[in-house]
């Protein structure tokens, strides 16, 4: 049997393994959603998905826009209903299997992108407005401490356009946790806010959802927003989970060239397995460099996967390549890289550091960490 069918044989197999294990509940799973499908006329939009969430996780879905991250989502609130598989809450089954639970009685809050606060009600009054059937005494001490939770106790009794884009998404956030879900679903809940707003919030609603002990699962098509704010974070694509895992996991080792490139800029570098090292067109890279690289693939061609700050270009007129392009990008500036080999690849420098358009450069390794690869051709990578 050659190298690369070995490859292939153990990939495929390795990948089913790997879609079990991941979407696998365990006992403290308060959301699962078990082969889950959803078509639109003759459109499939999310097909056969399963994940678990678990207690007091932020889990979410991220993935290019029409990918199916909101129909799940509102799978998961009662507004649609699958196709087919199952939804599950605390172990109960909520849809599927001939079973659907309303929204207002899932015990699921929802968090949307326009916030869609009362204008004719207070603050106060936005936060109490789920909770009808207490009684006024824990009401009142129930809106105290949600005001007093996302920091708002001053504004209590101001109106929604007398509040900051801000403070009204923390209303908004404060109303839905009110009458204290058991998951809270968010719907790209920062895009409607500026770019420096946009981070602050992220770090905000991550503190909030954190001392709230709230389940909750996010929807975005925002890269770092998603690494940002999630203990795990779920790459869909075209209805199907790519890979799910925490963020460090899925950016540094991705599971195939999608979700590689989704998550960042992404270059991958043509190699040759020796005995002792990797050969690429910008030298030997030991094997120790490489992730899970197992013996019996010495003598495969394998692409490696480099980010622009795994590379460090330095001028040298017997160099690798020529520079061919240069982004400025304030705090630092991308170089895009033409490699005698034909291969292109990035590399990023600190803005002090400038590179001319033409000039021949050296390239060498300047990652601390190990190097995911690819089988040749490969559009996904074996477990590891």
């Amino acid at each position: 049997m050659s190298n690369d069918t070995m490859v292939n044989d153990t990939m495929v197999n390795d990948t089913a393994v790997r879609s079990t294990r991941e979407s696998t509940a365990s006992a403290e799973s308060v959301l699962e959603l078990d082969g889950v499908s959803k078509r639109f006329g003759d459109e499939t939009v999310i097909e056969d998905l399963s994940l678990a969430v678990e207690e007091g996780e932020i889990l979410t879905l991220l993935g290019p826009s029409g990918c199916g991250k909101t129909t799940t989502l509102r799978l998961v609130a009662g507004l649609e209903r699958p196709d087919e598989g199952e939804i599950r809450l605390d172990g109960d089954v909520v849809s599927g299997n001939g079973s659907f639970r309303s929204p207002e009685r899932r015990g699921v809050g929802v968090v949307f992108q326009e916030f869609a606060l009362f204008p004719h009600l207070t603050a106060g009054e936005n936060v109490a407005f789920g909770l009808k059937e207490w009684d006024d005494a824990d009401r009142e001490k129930r809106v105290s401490e949600l005001l007093d939770l996302v920091d708002l106790s001053a504004q209590r009794d101001s109106y929604p356009d007398e509040l900051s884009g801000g403070q009204q998404q923390r209303v908004a956030l404060a109303r839905s946790l009110a009458p204290e879900p058991e998951v809270l679903l968010l719907d790209e809940p920062f895009s409607n806010l500026d770019v420096d707003l946009r981070v602050r919030m992220r770090e905000e609603v991550r503190r909030i959802l954190k001392a709230a002990g709230v389940t909750a699962v996010s929807v975005t098509h925002d890269q770092e927003e998603a690494m940002s704010m999630s203990d795990r974070v779920a790459v869909v694509n075209a209805g199907r989970i790519e890979q799910i895992g925490r963020p460090e996991r899925v950016f540094q080792h991705p599971e195939s060239r999608f979700v590689a490139g989704f998550l960042g800029h992404a270059s991958f570098l043509g190699g040759t397995v020796g005995r002792d090292a990797v050969s690429t067109a910008v030298g030997d890279i030991p094997r120790e460099r490489i992730h899970g690289l197992a013996p019996e693939y010495e003598g495969s061609a394998i692409e490696l996967l480099v980010r622009p700050d795994d590379l460090e270009a330095t001028p040298d007129p017997d160099g690798d390549g020529v520079v061919s392009s240069r982004r400025y990008l304030g705090p630092t500036a991308l170089y895009e890289i033409e490699l005698d080999s034909g291969e292109a690849v990035s590399c990023m420098h600190n803005h002090d550091v400038h590179l001319d358009r033409g000039e021949r450069v050296a390239l060498s390794l300047a990652a601390a960490h190990d190097l995911s690869w690819f089988p040749e051709g490969a559009e996904t990578v074996v477990d590891r």
